[in-house]
Formats: structure tokens, sequence, C-alpha cells
């Protein structure tokens, strides 16, 4: 354990940039929103002022709407060393965005989950201080997400894009993604900075990328302004993870509301809504499990993937509720068990289109099984969540702490020093 611990910090070290840590020095060489929340909550463990720095440089370059944008960019990189940057989102063009280059998308809101773990691991008065200051911030966000983008009218956070979900390539999107004019040869104008690292085959391919360019444009071309969505975007999903994320959130601030004055019951209550309304929306009634709504058809997508799982992060979900969440988890599809020999893959490994090497489309990423593990804890299935711990902990002392893992072999997958692994890695071996 102690070389594990070793090998994580010495991975968050390498990558630490002065004021926030990069995901990785290879694909990611700029800050990126829901890697932040991850990393601090493990830089909680070793360097809690890191961790408060992470936090406060990302909130830093929130919009005036109260979005968080997915990437904030480093201004001292050259033009052109990461596509998609800054000239292509072009922030600017929007009245909201701050004076940092960012992008105009956001990810799943973990980062109320963040703070409250990070106070909660070393609190004193300067993590008080911290929260006072992230106190309202996370609130503009909540707001943002509850607000603007509550496309479907019930409650519900819509993405406009599939990074947004924070799972880009999942099989969830396949079926929206056809619906979106786009030819590969557009990627012929661009150079594309992932496959200088990793194997192509690894990586979403050139006419998924051709999609997410022209649904940033047709976002960028409205000046990254969400009225009138419903009738314009041409990507428009309520997603089990962004939702289950924010909930989350919402039980999160009623904690740090406490520590910093403010009133909790307001949160208490948007928490429950938004459970009532995820399992509303999202839940299938005949299965129990959980699915993304597509909202230009109206219609649950079919495809079984980790995003149906992440609800179990809720802790006001029913017994029933979780039962039928834990079921779909333990599952031929996904092999949840007290004995198992790898996490949890992406997606449906029983499914005609699970790519065991294809990013989101198969392989093993640390942070959702992680966000399961802390379900499993939550609705107090302590065997579970021991097995599943054993096989994250044995994924990283054979493979180390790469982007993603084959979710049969444990062969290390993309960046082979990624952040985020290396963060919950220490946030899990604190749990001996």
């Amino acid at each position: 354990m102690a070389t594990l611990r070793r090998l994580a910090l010495a991975t968050l070290d390498g990558n630490w940039e002065h004021d926030h840590t990069v995901p990785s020095r290879t694909l990611y060489p700029h800050q990126w929103s829901w890697d932040s929340a991850f990393i601090a909550i493990g830089l909680a463990h070793v360097r809690p002022d890191r961790a408060w720095r992470e936090l406060r440089t990302l909130f830093a370059a929130q919009w005036a709407d109260g979005r968080v944008p997915h990437i904030v960019f480093n201004p001292a990189l050259r033009v052109g060393s990461y596509f998609p940057g800054p000239e292509f989102w072009d922030s600017a063009v929007a009245d909201a965005a701050p004076a940092a280059a960012t992008s105009g998308l956001v990810q799943p809101p973990v980062h109320a989950l963040a703070a409250w773990l990070v106070h909660r691991r070393a609190p004193s008065e300067a993590s008080v201080r911290e929260l006072r200051w992230l106190y309202p911030r996370l609130v503009a966000q909540q707001r943002y997400l509850t607000g603007q983008r509550d496309v479907g009218g019930a409650g519900l956070a819509a993405i406009v894009h599939p990074w947004e979900s924070g799972l880009d390539n999942s099989p969830a999107w396949d079926a929206p993604m056809a619906a979106v004019p786009a030819n590969a040869d557009v990627m012929r104008a661009y150079r594309r900075h992932d496959t200088v690292h990793a194997d192509a085959a690894h990586r979403p391919t050139d006419l998924d990328y051709a999609r997410y360019v022209a649904i940033v444009a047709a976002y960028r071309g409205h000046a990254y302004t969400d009225a009138g969505l419903a009738g314009r975007h041409p990507f428009l999903v309520e997603c089990p993870l962004v939702n289950a994320a924010l909930g989350a959130a919402e039980h999160a601030l009623a904690r740090i509301a406490v520590v910093v004055g403010a009133d909790p019951g307001p949160h208490q209550d948007r928490a429950a809504r938004i459970t009532r309304a995820l399992v509303d929306r999202l839940q299938d009634p005949v299965t129990g499990a959980f699915h993304p709504r597509d909202l230009r058809t109206d219609q649950l997508i079919p495809a079984r993937t980790v995003l149906g799982l992440m609800p179990l992060i809720l802790p006001d979900l029913s017994t029933r509720q979780a039962e039928a969440v834990v079921a779909e988890a333990c599952s031929a599809r996904f092999g949840l068990a007290a004995r198992m020999d790898r996490p949890l893959p992406s997606h449906d490994r029983t499914a005609p289109d699970f790519e065991p090497l294809r990013y989101w489309r198969g392989p093993s990423w640390m942070n959702t099984n992680w966000l399961l593990w802390r379900g499993l804890r939550t609705h107090e299935r302590p065997d579970l969540a021991a097995g599943l711990r054993e096989s994250m902990l044995e994924l990283a002392a054979t493979a180390g702490c790469h982007e993603y893992f084959h979710p049969d072999t444990g062969a290390g997958l993309g960046s082979p020093a990624f952040s985020w692994t290396a963060s919950l890695l220490l946030d899990a071996l604190a749990e001996e």
C-alpha cells in the first residue's frame, strides 16, 4: 500500500502546474473541470492547501451566468498545442464569459461534493474560509444547471454536448449523435492532439469528432446562450450521471451551509426534488435501470452503460430503487461482486457494440468506479463496496495510474500518468 501511495503522490506532484493539476502532461495540458474536483479529493489526504487552490483556480474562471467551464486554458501554451483549443472555442463571443479563455461547456457538478470531502478530511479555520468563498459560487453553479439548463421543464439539467457528460463517446450517445449532421472530412481542417499521444483505435473516431465540432459550432454560433435550446440545438439529453451529481451536490451544499452559517433547508428540498425527477424521468419502470433521455425524441436511450449506475450516489433513493441499481451492477453486464478481478467496465460487456479498448465504449475508469463505491457505502452494501475497492487497488498495483484500463486484462490505456486515477487511488487507500 505504501508503494501505491508513493506512486499516486508522485503522479500528482508531476502534474502540478503552479495553481492547478493537469490531468496528464501529454493528452490534457490544461485544467479540466471535473478532473479538478476528483483531484482535490485525493489531494486532501496529502496536500490540502493544493486541494483548495485547485478548486479556487477553477472557480476563478466561472462564468457570470454560473456555469463552470469544462476547460480553463493555460495562456502560457502555444496556439495549436491542443485541439480543440481556445481559438476554437472563442469564449469571448459570450457576454457571460470570464476574462480567461475557457470552453463554453460544463461537466458533471461533482465540485460541491469535492469541497465537502476536502473540508471533512482536513477541517480547519482555513478550510472554513475556503468554504465561505466557494459556497456562493457552488450555489450559482447549481442555479445555472437547474435553471437555464432545465430544457425538459421537469427539474433536471440537460447536456448540450456528449463532452458535458464526461463520457465523451459512450454508446449512450450513439442514437442522438446519429441525428447530428456532420462529415468526417471536416476533421481535415484540424489536427487532433489526442491521437498523437494515444492509439487512434482507442479514441473516438474522426466521425465522432466531426459531430463534436458541429455541436460546438451550433452552440458557439448563438454565443453559448441557452435561451431557445429546445427549438434549435442538435443535441439535448438528460444524463443520469450529471443529474445524480446535481442531487449529490445539493446534499453536500446542505452540509457546507451549516459550516458557513447558511440555511441547509433549501438544499435538502432541492436534493429531494432532483432525486424524484431523476426517478420519474430516467428510470425504466420495467427494468429499474436508469437511462439518459433524448429530449429531441422524448425517449429513453436503451443502451446499458455505467451512466445508469451513477444514481446510487444519491442517499435519498428508496431501498427498492437502490436495489434495482445494485442488481444492474451485479448482472453479467457489469460484474460487480464481493470478490471480483477487475472494476466495472464503462459499457454493457454483453452488448454487441462493447469495445474493450475504445475510451468510454468498454474500458474501466477509476472515477466512475469510485462514484459507485461511494454509492454502495451510502446504501449499506459494505460487502460489494469492499470487493470493488480491492479490484480498484489491484488494478493500479498492476498497471499504474493510467487514464483508463482494459476491462479484462487490466492493461493500462490512454495516458500513463493520469491525475484523477492517482487522486482517487489515494482516497481509496485512506479507507483501509
